[in-house]
């Protein structure tokens, strides 16, 4: 097949988001994502009631992202899907249609794995967006994970740096929690943080060895300073609201940034992208924004489409498995924990 024309329809199941796309080469022609808001009433995301909702958007959000690229599927050249890492039951659900699919196409599989997508996230061609180039630092953080992956090539990464406790995405929406936010919390963290003063309140900074990173002590120094605060003054959080939260995003954005200066130092890498929800708060890019200018790096920061779970990123990832004839086939079984 001539590799300039070659259309990946793209599967993400991994979480509580199901997305389908279709890239065109490195091109997204279509990226639609169906959120479940049935997980807000609980204050965080079922797993079970997850995988239900992923089985009755997946027919939907498929057919959507075709229509919307229009392409007809004896177009496509081959399906890549997210085996994982993510919740088992969601993963199962993406998994069993891509490789259904497959098989009545008649076309190639590809595995995916969900991590490794958020990094290849910045080679989607899009006008005006630069792309790294090797070697470079990536900064991946979500609610589920939070690494630092020193990448050489396309398909040669090395975390070098995680988080031995929660997630920063974990450590934001528990803070909001904390705070009386509804689920998720983290967004309004970031809008709160905007007009607030970052240096009003302070929280330690944990000591972890090397670069890794532990965000559970901070979690719990925030949980300590509500309760001190709001016994002394119950109207403490509303008074507050918007200093509060702008020394939670100031305290986490400190503690990112402490071991990505070591990682930089360690390493000599200047060229930094982060990737994962959690790099659309606002607080983090102006930081990365800055450091160009203060450290000398080059940052690399993805449209805010292809910062939360989307089936593009996953589509980029299958795109160059495809030039590598890297197919997997029908036996292949989601991965609930699955290293880059």
């Amino acid at each position: 097949m001539n590799t300039q024309d070659v259309y990946i329809l793209a599967i993400e199941s991994s979480c509580d988001d199901t997305s389908a796309a279709v890239l065109h080469n490195d091109k997204v022609l279509s990226n639609v994502v169906a959120s479940q808001k049935i997980h807000e009433e609980y204050g965080g995301v079922v797993p079970e009631l997850a995988s239900r909702a992923h089985q009755q958007n997946i027919v939907p959000v498929v057919n959507q992202a075709l229509s919307r690229a229009n392409i007809d599927k004896k177009q496509l050249s081959a399906i890549a899907f997210t085996r994982g890492p993510g919740l088992m039951g969601s993963l199962l659900v993406g998994t069993s249609f891509a490789k259904s699919l497959a098989i009545g196409l008649n076309i190639p599989l590809i595995e995916v794995n969900h991590m490794q997508a958020h990094i290849l996230a910045h080679f989607i061609k899009e006008p005006d967006t630069p792309m790294p180039s090797f070697p470079f630092l990536a900064l991946t953080i979500s609610g589920g994970h939070t690494q630092i992956v020193k990448v050489s090539d396309y398909f040669k990464m090395e975390v070098i740096g995680e988080t031995i406790d929660d997630a920063v995405g974990e450590a934001f929406d528990k803070s909001a929690k904390i705070l009386g936010f509804p689920y998720p919390g983290g967004p309004l963290i970031d809008k709160y943080a905007k007009e607030g003063n970052p240096k009003a309140f302070s929280f330690p900074k944990p000591k972890v060895d090397g670069l890794n990173f532990s965000f559970s002590g901070f979690k719990t120094a925030v949980l300590y300073f509500i309760q001190k605060e709001t016994k002394d003054n119950p109207n403490f959080i509303t008074e507050n609201r918007n200093d509060i939260c702008a020394s939670i995003q100031q305290g986490i954005i400190n503690i990112l940034m402490a071991k990505l200066k070591k990682a930089t130092k360690e390493t000599g890498i200047k060229q930094i992208a982060i990737g994962g929800g959690v790099s659309a708060n606002s607080g983090i890019r102006t930081t990365l924004k800055d450091a160009e200018k203060r450290f000398g790096w080059t940052t690399y920061i993805p449209k805010f489409e292809y910062t939360t779970d989307n089936a593009a990123m996953i589509g980029i990832v299958g795109y160059y498995k495809f030039l590598n004839q890297d197919f997997t086939n029908e036996r292949i079984t989601a991965k609930a924990r699955f290293a880059i």
